[in-house]
């Protein structure tokens, strides 16, 4: 498995491939199960199912070789496919920085949305190639996929701030994501 670069960094650049959606050299790969996403689906019942059953791939994460380390800007194509859980819209887990900085999403293929909760207010950015979501310092975010096929995205942020999934658990995302009969999206309340 790949691994991130041992600091000092040198300089280098980075092969983006828009058909595979890989990034070389690269760094590690995640991919999250349904399994690995335990109280995020309102509807527990419905995602145990699935997690016993198929355990179906939800998303993955591919990273350049960038180390997560305080003043490094790595990056990271994620894939979300296309799937609902009991209604709800498959995503990523979602986390707050610990280490309050901003963060840029640009959206390559598919069609998406960038849910984003500061704890009191919830902001959705619909996502689409070519748009970039900027979330601000403070604002725990989350990606859905809201199309028919997988939504992909290359996000960039401070290696220093770190991932705090367990926010979310906690407080939650302030809005859930459903489509309703048209075809849009049906951002619900949270509960839950």
């Amino acid at each position: 498995m790949p691994e991130y670069l041992t600091p000092p960094v040198s300089p280098f650049a980075i092969a983006f491939d828009a058909e595979r959606l890989t990034l070389s050299p690269e760094g590690p790969t995640l991919t999250r199960r349904m399994s690995d996403l335990e109280g995020l689906f309102l509807d527990q019942s419905a995602w145990a199912e699935s997690a016993a059953g198929d355990n179906p791939v939800v998303y993955t994460v591919t990273s350049s070789p960038v180390p997560e380390i305080n003043r490094e800007l790595p990056q990271s194509i994620t894939t979300i496919f296309p799937g609902a859980t009991a209604g709800e819209l498959w995503m990523t887990k979602g986390h707050q920085h610990p280490d309050h900085q901003g963060e840029i999403y640009l959206a390559l293929k598919g069609r998406g949305g960038l849910l984003m909760f500061d704890g009191e207010r919830v902001e959705w950015l619909d996502m689409t190639p070519g748009t970039i979501g900027y979330i601000p310092p403070g604002w725990a975010h989350r990606s859905v996929n809201t199309g028919d096929e997988p939504y992909a995205f290359l996000a960039v942020y401070p290696g220093g701030a770190g991932h705090d999934y367990g926010w979310v658990l906690t407080h939650g995302m302030g809005s859930r994501a459903y489509l309703d009969a048209s075809g849009s999206v049906d951002l619900r309340p949270y509960a839950g």
